[in-house]
């Protein structure tokens, strides 16, 4: 049985297209929005709409961690297109569509996917072809393993469209129980997997994932959402816990056989 991962996705439809190839399923953990490339200030939803100029003030103040000062320039761009007569969230959800036509009609047939934390979970449903089977929570049997997902991100300064509370996430861990594959988008709360080396800041592990691979001991946990890990790879007990990788920029799926 041979399973292709994949994560943080922002935009990359080119690549997603191949990344099922020689595959008996896919299964990608998240963050398909592109709505601002840390790398590239010229790519994505917010210097589509406000240009690169101000993606790259964006970009420095979130780096410098003035979040408040990023904030504020957020409202007041904001508030330029909203005194034309356009609604932030419709505006967003038109640019998201727009990437999300792409890149659920790039799933090979056989996807189990879950959602990162700057997807908007509620537009999935009308993307999602039947191939696609989309899991949050839940447990399913691939090649007789079980894999279990869930999706999402805890709460953080940066207040991303699916971010949710610590208990919410826990309880979602709590109903995934014993599996073999453990999938989610954000990594369990170790800091060499938590901290983004080109970022120089530690993002947000989850506690109840941690615990749950040491109560459960899966084969595997997999995940995302850290782009520049200190370390890619940490044994948690009888776990292999693997950052699959940033997949807009490498293109390359994580491959796991048995």
């Amino acid at each position: 049985m041979r399973v292709h991962v994949v994560s943080d996705v922002h935009g990359n439809g080119r690549d997603l297209a191949m990344a099922g190839d020689g595959a008996d399923a896919l299964v990608c953990l998240g963050d398909l929005v592109l709505f601002l490339d840390y790398a590239d200030h010229s790519r994505g939803i917010f210097p589509d709409l406000f240009g690169t100029e101000n993606a790259h003030k964006l970009v420095e103040l979130r780096t410098a961690r003035r979040f408040e000062e990023a904030r504020a320039l957020g409202r007041r761009l904001w508030g330029d297109i909203e005194r034309e007569g356009g609604g932030r969230m419709a505006v967003i959800e038109e640019a998201v569509r727009r990437q999300y036509a792409e890149l659920f009609a790039a799933f090979p047939e056989r996807t189990y996917a879950t959602y990162g934390n700057v997807d908007l979970p509620h537009l999935w449903p009308e993307y999602a072809a039947p191939g696609t089977t989309v899991l949050d929570g839940e447990r399913v049997e691939i090649g007789g393993r079980v894999f279990g997902f869930v999706g999402g991100g805890l709460q953080t300064p940066m207040r991303t469209p699916y971010e949710i509370s610590d208990e919410e996430y826990a309880a979602k861990v709590e109903a995934v129980g014993e599996v073999d594959v453990l999938c989610t988008h954000i990594p369990p709360d170790v800091p060499e997997l938590c901290y983004d080396v080109v970022a120089r800041r530690f993002e947000r592990g989850s506690a109840a994932l941690l615990d749950a691979i040491r109560r459960t001991r899966p084969r595997y946990a997999l995940f995302g959402h850290v782009h520049q890990p200190l370390a890619r790879r940490v044994r948690v007990g009888a776990t292999e816990c693997v950052n699959v990788g940033h997949f807009n920029a490498t293109g390359r799926p994580y491959v796991l056989e048995w």
